[in-house]
């Protein structure tokens, strides 16, 4: 469907930059009043495991949400929209990708922005339901995007909502290294470097810690790490055969992307218009302001805008 500018949204007046808009939700924003969170540990076919955090009240529909790069379960942006998701009715499935739970995982593999058998194991879990829907972060847009859109799946999910999302993961890794993302992408290096650490000490024939001295980028931590330990021939393959943009055409059911224009991690590429133009099923909104996986509101229930927009558009007929 044709893109469209989003003028609903309007951050507050005190947020005037994109940076602020990403970092105060981060680490100043607080859920109040969070339902009980069950934690399930699942065992993956190779010998892992996934840590699924469920807030359940007996509905029959199911959100299942994916988190962004070195997120987790229990970020605000998360819980956030899972208290909105829940509070208008639906059980709530929020999973931590593979060492993102507080626990390094048992294998040599990460996780990255391709990993849909992940997903799909997680999407298993929820089949009883009647009505299965999906909504990622960033990275877990990425992943949302792609597992929709490379194979049929199962007639039981019935939207997607992806949110920041870098649909062209070659562009953003280099918008990531520029003057407007380098704190962001410094934090990540300092985060994946830790666990790359963690991960050698159990297989340091896998994991050279000493490879980590050529990591100065994004880009340079998946030539090092993300590719190698994931079957990709170097970053560039690993670009190509994850980006969302490559499978937007085979999502066949209702998909709406929201991305902001202000996004300081974002590239251009990513808020290409005519990305959308002639899909049927995946539509995409851009809003002129909303920071990265921020969208802040002034709601008397502590809502943000972004996790409004996605509950509308999974209600909506």
């Amino acid at each position: 469907m044709p893109a469209s500018i989003n003028y609903d949204y309007k951050r507050p007046k005190f947020f005037i930059s994109s940076h602020w808009e990403t970092i105060y939700p981060a680490f100043f924003r607080k859920i109040k009043n969070l339902p009980l969170v069950t934690r399930q540990r699942i065992e993956t076919p190779d010998a892992d495991f996934l840590d699924l955090d469920w807030m359940k009240q007996g509905a029959n529909k199911v959100v299942i949400i994916q988190h962004g790069l070195e997120g987790s379960s229990t970020r605000p942006y998360v819980q956030g929209m899972a208290k909105c998701f829940y509070d208008n009715g639906f059980d709530v499935l929020a999973w931590n990708f593979r060492g993102c739970s507080g626990e390094i995982n048992k294998t040599p593999r990460f996780y990255h922005s391709g990993a849909t058998d992940d997903l799909d194991l997680v999407v298993n879990r929820a089949l009883d339901y009647e009505e299965i829907y999906l909504v990622g972060f960033s990275l877990g847009g990425n992943l949302t995007l792609k597992y929709l859109g490379e194979a049929k799946r199962n007639e039981k999910i019935k939207k997607a909502v992806a949110i920041s999302v870098p649909l062209d993961l070659d562009k953003g890794v280099h918008a990531l290294h520029t003057a407007r993302g380098l704190i962001y992408e410094k934090r990540f290096i300092r985060n994946l470097k830790a666990k790359v650490h963690q991960k050698a000490s159990l297989y340091p024939d896998t994991l050279k810690t000493e490879d980590l001295a050529l990591v100065k980028t994004l880009w340079d931590f998946d030539e090092y790490f993300t590719a190698p330990l994931h079957g990709f021939d170097g970053a560039v393959d690993y670009y190509r055969k994850c980006s969302a943009k490559f499978f937007l055409k085979g999502i066949s059911i209702p998909t709406l992307i929201i991305n902001a224009q202000n996004d300081p991690i974002l590239s251009r590429e990513s808020l290409d218009m005519n990305l959308t133009k002639d899909l049927s099923n995946v539509s995409m909104e851009l809003t002129k302001h909303g920071g990265h996986v921020g969208f802040i509101a002034n709601h008397p229930k502590g809502y943000y805008w972004s996790e409004e927009r996605a509950v509308k558009y999974c209600l909506e007929n």
